[in-house]
């Protein structure tokens, strides 16, 4: 059980001091018969009317803070001034709200417009290279110059690195320190040892020679292992993956070679235009099918000549074959089915002199024999192939 205290002392008529382990009070009581009025220490003020079981408590500290929040009017000057200080303090921090919130959605738009551009200047640059694959091609290879080649030392001489081995164990001078602590017998010892190193450095290097000779006379005489080896070596194909194009390579004779590529237009070309609204916003729309039908024309012509240009490089051939396969609708049928789209045949001789930066890829396919049935509302038709006869 709790200890409780309480001692009331009167203080004036009416009036009484209460001292307990609540607190301290005053109680008050009224001209009216048994009415009191009592305020606590905690700033809690009851009035009571005995023998009627009526009270009415307040916190005075709570109804001063509400009668301060609901613009209570002061007379002295100073809390006038607290006040007035009080609603500047409060309209600042309600315009920083505005002004940071402001901030953040100028810079949520600035953000977003930045994020349209680079995607549609993405769109914009892989557009610009389904139509620009032709531009790529790796430097020519000159076969002739590599057969031709001299060897890189005469063996009775010996080689370069050898004769550099040689010079440094002949200069070699001992300092006072080798011959102190017998270090000399050492170091010539690793010179020597670095004479035999060359050696077969030089050897490495004169076999490299006579294999790149060797490997040059196959190409240069036709040899169609040759060719294949020298395609796999050089990979001038590698990026054509990015595109999803598979390419097939043969041919049973050194004077050309023929490539079959499948064009996989449904995957490369998009059916989807991206574009900037006026206003920054990103506008994502479906791709007309004459706008459509025109990038895959140009991606399938640039493959082509792409794919003739890295073989003249490479190899001695005078004529390219090239044929695109592609996923078309078979009218007679009704079903979708693989068919031949382009066949064109490539000569060396045309491709002499011509700047691939500025022509048009298929009108520069125009100038070969070439079977391509294409329509700017409708696509390509199936068309047969050329072959080396005809």
């Amino acid at each position: 059980m709790g200890l409780n205290f309480r001692k009331s002392i009167k203080i004036a008529k009416g009036v009484s001091l209460n001292v307990g382990t609540g607190g301290v009070s005053v109680s008050v009581r009224g001209k009216a018969k048994g009415l009191n009025y009592s305020l606590n220490s905690s700033g809690r003020g009851t009035v009571s009317l005995p023998g009627t079981g009526l009270s009415y408590s307040t916190n005075l500290k709570t109804a001063a803070k509400k009668a301060a929040k609901t613009g209570r009017t002061y007379k002295s000057d100073a809390y006038q001034k607290r006040q007035a200080l009080e609603k500047q303090k409060a309209a600042q921090a309600k315009q920083q709200e505005k002004e940071q919130a402001k901030l953040e959605k100028e810079q949520a738009k600035q953000n977003e417009l930045a994020e349209n551009k680079l995607r549609v200047e993405e769109f914009e640059n892989y557009l610009d290279m389904v139509r620009g694959v032709h531009l790529e091609c790796e430097p020519p290879i000159d076969w002739q110059k590599l057969r031709d080649a001299m060897p890189p030392f005469t063996k009775a001489e010996g080689g370069p690195a050898e004769k550099a081995a040689r010079a440094a164990l002949a200069n070699y001078q001992p300092g006072f320190g080798a011959k102190l602590f017998g270090q000399d017998d050492k170091r010539r010892a690793e010179l020597q040892q670095a004479i035999e190193a060359a050696k077969q450095e030089d050897a490495e290097a004169f076999e490299g020679w006579q294999e790149s000779v060797k490997f040059a006379d196959r190409v240069l005489s036709g040899d169609v292992d040759a060719y294949y080896e020298a395609l796999e070596a050089a990979n001038p194909f590698e990026d054509f993956a990015q595109f999803g194009s598979d390419l097939e390579f043969g041919t049973d004779s050194g004077d050309y070679m023929e490539i079959e590529f499948c064009v996989k237009s449904k995957e490369v070309v998009p059916e989807k235009q991206l574009s900037l609204t006026s206003t920054g916003k990103l506008s994502e729309k479906e791709m007309s099918r004459t706008m459509y039908y025109d990038i895959t024309q140009d991606y399938v012509c640039s493959c082509a000549i792409r794919l003739a240009r890295e073989i003249f490089s490479i190899l001695p051939v005078q004529a390219v074959l090239v044929h695109a396969v592609d996923t078309v609708l078979n009218t007679a049928t009704g079903h979708e089915t693989e068919e031949t789209i382009l066949s064109v045949g490539f000569t060396r001789e045309g491709f002499e002199g011509i700047n691939f930066e500025r022509i048009d890829p298929s009108d520069f396919l125009s100038t070969f024999p070439m079977r391509m049935q294409f329509a700017k509302t409708a696509g390509f038709k199936p068309v047969e192939r050329i072959t080396v006869e005809g």
